[in-house]
């Protein structure tokens, strides 16, 4: 009930998830990002706990493929479970396991990772990442993923309506520069969040700022702000 695409940016460094879902508020449970590291998908029946512990085995020194195989042989309910992972450096990994549901599928391109269950055919990943490398690294990899996103939904996304979506970006601080989500809505949810996106995008340096240096931050622009 999920389709995915885990990639980074040779630019800027910056890594991120871009992920939809059947089921509410997907990125809550399945889209891990870390600077510095690299993005990571646990979707299919999922385990959250996959998330970190595939990130902590990158940060020790793993690289994808290996913190990948390395979860894959020694999770005792891998079989329920797709794994996604993209190193600051290195070829990405996938996973799927037999219990996958409906038809799902995997697709491993240079920089970026793109896997889902329960889609119409198996070539839907293998859209997002010819979308996501056919794209500049000019532009934000945020706008890269979702731009990628929708080539997969174009080329047939899954079986049944998304009700959920969501867009996480490392970069150099600790925390995620972007952490974008629509955990429901009865519409377009990556049309939904491509709007926030959008919101967002002028404002994120400035987050950051206020983050690090509050004293030459911009104002918010809001009544009341001094």
């Amino acid at each position: 009930m999920t389709l995915s695409l885990a990639a980074r940016c040779s630019r800027t460094g910056q890594v991120g998830v871009v992920i939809a879902s059947s089921s509410p508020a997907v990125a809550a449970r399945c889209a891990h990002v870390r600077a510095g590291v690299g993005a990571v998908c646990t979707q299919n029946v999922t385990d959250p706990r996959l998330g970190p512990w595939l990130l902590d085995l990158m940060a020790a020194g793993s690289s994808a493929s290996d913190a990948v195989r390395h979860t894959a042989e020694t999770e005792t309910l891998i079989a329920w479970r797709q794994l996604t992972a993209v190193g600051a450096e290195g070829s990405p990994a996938a996973f799927s396991g037999e219990h996958a549901l409906g038809t799902y599928a995997q697709a491993v391109g240079a920089e970026c990772v793109g896997a889902g269950n329960m889609l119409l055919h198996a070539g839907v990943p293998q859209s997002m990442v010819d979308a996501f490398t056919a794209t500049s690294s000019e532009l934000p990899l945020a706008e890269r993923l979702l731009d990628a996103l929708t080539a997969g939904l174009a080329a047939g996304g899954e079986e049944g309506p998304l009700h959920s979506a969501g867009l996480l970006v490392a970069d150099a601080v600790p925390w995620p520069v972007v952490d974008l989500r629509v955990d429901w809505t009865e519409g377009e949810p990556v049309a939904e969040l491509g709007m926030l996106w959008r919101r967002w995008e002028p404002q994120q340096d400035a987050y950051v700022q206020r983050a690090l240096a509050p004293e030459r931050a911009p104002s918010y622009g809001v009544p009341g702000d001094l």
